[in-house]
């Protein structure tokens, strides 16, 4: 029986040899091809596949977000099989918790056995969210912790501490990030989405204010009463923008500051 196949990478020729593999392999169908986390998201919602080839580096929601996300909406799992550039220590994190992955570059044979691994395995349950939940433990506990952002600014490319930001904002589809203080300064980011932007920022630091905004909770300067119970957050950046809080996030912003 063929195989229906959902194939996420963010880097087109790695996405253009896997599928390439997988149907040289026969019997397999690449119904879906994405580019990122959200898109990995959306496309298993949509196919319901019964393989995802997910990409574990990609910027934004990478692919152990995409495992999450899909955990946490309650869509149910298709067998999975990461795709990594990883070290000889995380090979050993994937074997040890029994999943699926396939080192870059790619070899046929290598992709020959993880499908006969996964017609093997096809009247199993899907992956356990405790041996996602293992997996991830033991790779962030050696991977490398960086509170830099990238932001593009003037032509420039310019390395950001997220301590230092202060808001960020989405208009016409461009997010635009605001450090702090009066020597503070506005750039771009490469996210497509506030949500993007947000799974690579410290979630103990950002919070989703409005819909159009993200902010850092150490960077209000004041919180402004508003009218029909609701807030404004006036930031800590030269212009001391007012932010507005949406209704749906009033109760978060109590809980925060116990209003």
């Amino acid at each position: 029986m063929s195989l229906s196949a959902v194939v996420v990478d963010d880097e087109q020729l790695a996405r253009d040899e896997l599928a390439y593999l997988l149907k040289s392999a026969g019997d397999v169908d690449v119904v879906a091809q994405g580019k990122n986390g959200l898109e990995a998201v959306s496309l298993v919602k949509e196919h319901n596949p019964d393989l995802l080839f997910l990409d574990v580096q990609m910027p934004g929601l990478d692919g152990f977000g995409v495992i999450k996300k899909l955990l946490d909406k309650k869509v149910a799992l298709p067998k999975i099989v990461f795709a990594t550039a990883f070290d000889q220590y995380a090979v050993k994190a994937f074997e040890v918790n029994a999943v699926d992955y396939l080192l870059k570059p790619f070899d046929r044979k290598r992709v020959a056995q993880s499908l006969q691994k996964a017609r093997a395995q096809q009247e199993t349950d899907g992956l356990p969210a405790d041996k996602i939940e293992n997996l991830v433990r033991m790779l962030e506990s050696q991977k490398p912790q960086t509170s830099k952002i990238l932001l593009k600014s003037l032509g420039r490319m310019l390395l950001v501490d997220q301590k230092d930001i202060c808001y960020a904002s989405i208009e016409d589809g461009v997010i635009s990030v605001f450090t702090a203080g009066q020597t503070g300064m506005e750039g771009q980011s490469n996210c497509r989405t506030l949500e993007e932007l947000l799974e690579s920022l410290d979630a103990g630091l950002f919070w989703r204010a409005h819909r159009s905004y993200l902010v850092n909770i150490n960077r209000i300067r004041e919180v402004v009463p508003w009218f029909k119970s609701s807030y404004q957050l006036r930031m800590d950046d030269k212009k001391q923008t007012e932010i507005p809080v949406s209704r749906a996030q009033t109760k978060r912003l109590r809980q925060l500051f116990g209003l």
